[in-house]
């Protein structure tokens, strides 16, 4: 039957050509030594001759000043879409918009948008934060420091924890991870940290209004660790990213009664996650790095015990590499999952051999109840084609609970049409009571004449099933049947 195309357009708001001219405008101003009024209470002081800021008309003679006639409130949200040397220089446009980047709430010092390379660096940052009249509630430090600066980074934070208000902390370092000690922000609520050596400070108390923490390539020691999850008792997302362990792998347990996503990439500086209680717990995605079957013998009880321990959520997602290290366990899989109705998995068919899918399905049928399944396909060529239809469709893959009594909904992220159309055929065929399967690609590109042809002719087992390919770059969803 033919396929049907349904587009989907989005209007542009009436302003924006004109906000965006006005942006662009300046961007193309030449920079000016800008002065800060040094009394907070004045909006505007005299200054000295040589801290004059050049006055430049914003708009032509006779021609009305729409965006500096707008109220304060809009201007500065505005300036805070654009990086901070930009949104200084906008002080040069007009005397409605001199000094208003001091009411920035949010500070972006990061390597494209604040140069650093100078030994003035830290000087210019604590006058960037020391101006800010309003409560600083967003901070990000991204940059490539050098080992020799880190004692440099450590005044910023306490001066963030003396001017107060931050809800949102930030610090990514790359090439070289630095020494921080984390001040006691007492309105923090989202803390990330990349590359960092983290030490808790003496009397810590731990973050009592954090509900995010981002945990990326950290080196802290078990007790800090551990310490520092227990205390934020108002955490509803943590995320841990691979450790560093300074001298043993570390053993983590997470009893958070407000938890509800969980993220977790397990290496070998992990020899034990187990979540004692989170009973909010919903999300729980899990990754593993390997790098030897021996490694991956070892993360298999690791992961094994951390499935075990959070049978009980709704939603789970799992990579590829998960598959590789429970394809060589020595331990059974004794897994139930009750509550479980969403499933993603991140497949690397041209990585895959049998024992990865036996694990595949293995989990599959611990998983009675799953309602909605989502596979991310990654294969640039056809490598693995073989070995998956011969998975599929060469072995009997029956006795699959949820494939004969509740599974609605199968989606494929797919990069190549083939894959797809195997997967597809494969779950038209066996879920019985589906009533959608969805192909999504980037782009139309990606789908090819045979793969509509293919679908169309796929023998489908439940009578309702709707089958359907959503194309992302041009908006675009293709009705197959």
């Amino acid at each position: 039957m033919p396929h049907s195309i349904r587009r989907v357009w989005a209007a542009p708001h009436p302003l924006i050509n004109e906000i965006s001219a006005k942006v662009d405008r300046i961007l193309r101003l030449p920079q000016f030594p800008v002065s800060v009024p040094t009394d907070r209470n004045a909006r505007q002081l005299p200054q000295a001759r040589n801290e004059i800021l050049p006055m430049t008309a914003a708009e032509p003679m006779g021609e009305a000043d729409r965006i500096s006639a707008l109220p304060e409130e809009i201007k500065i949200s505005i300036l805070s879409r654009l990086h901070i040397k930009y949104a200084i220089r906008t002080s040069a446009l007009a005397h409605s918009w001199r000094h208003l980047w001091t009411h920035l709430s949010y500070l972006d010092l990061s390597d494209d948008a604040f140069v650093i390379a100078s030994s003035d660096w830290i000087e210019r940052a604590h006058h960037l934060v020391s101006s800010l009249r309003a409560p600083l509630v967003r901070f990000e430090l991204r940059h490539s420091f050098h080992s020799n600066q880190a004692p440099l980074v450590q005044p910023l934070l306490d001066l963030l924890l003396q001017k107060g208000g931050v809800e949102t902390l930030n610090l990514t370092f790359f090439y070289h991870r630095l020494l921080v000690h984390l001040p006691p922000f007492h309105s923090l609520k989202v803390l990330q940290l990349y590359q960092c050596h983290v030490l808790l400070p003496t009397g810590f108390q731990g973050f009592r209004s954090l509900t995010t923490l981002e945990l990326k390539r950290v080196r802290i020691s078990n007790d800090h660790l551990n310490f520092l999850i227990h205390t934020s008792n108002n955490l509803t997302t943590l995320l841990c990213i691979g450790f560093v362990s300074p001298k043993y792998p570390l053993s983590i347990n997470i009893s958070l009664p407000l938890l509800r996503h969980l993220k977790f990439v397990i290496d070998d500086s992990i020899d034990k996650v187990s979540v004692i209680s989170a009973p909010c717990l919903e999300q729980v995605e899990i990754m593993a790095m390997s790098s030897t079957d021996s490694v991956s013998q070892k993360l298999a009880v690791v992961i094994l015990g951390l499935l075990i321990s959070v049978a009980m959520v709704s939603s789970l997602h799992l990579h590829s590499h998960v598959l590789k290290c429970l394809s060589l366990a020595t331990l059974p899989f004794n897994l139930n999952f009750p509550r479980l109705r969403s499933l993603i998995f991140y497949l690397v068919i041209g990585t895959m051999d049998k024992s990865m899918y036996d694990a595949f399905f293995r989990l599959l049928r611990s998983m009675s109840f799953v309602e909605e399944l989502e596979l991310t396909c990654c294969s640039d060529r056809n490598d693995g084609v073989e070995i998956l239809m011969g998975e599929l469709f060469g072995k009997k893959r029956d006795g699959i609970s949820c494939l004969n009594q509740t599974l609605k909904s199968v989606t494929i992220n797919m990069d190549n049409a083939i894959i797809g159309v195997i997967l597809g055929k494969f779950f038209l065929l066996k879920a019985k009571v589906l009533k959608l399967m969805k192909f999504e690609c980037y782009s139309r590109s990606i789908v090819e004449l045979g793969m509509l042809e293919e679908l169309q002719k796929a023998e489908v087992t439940s009578s309702d099933a709707k089958v359907v390919i959503f194309c992302h770059e041009e908006n675009v969803t293709i009705n197959i049947k």
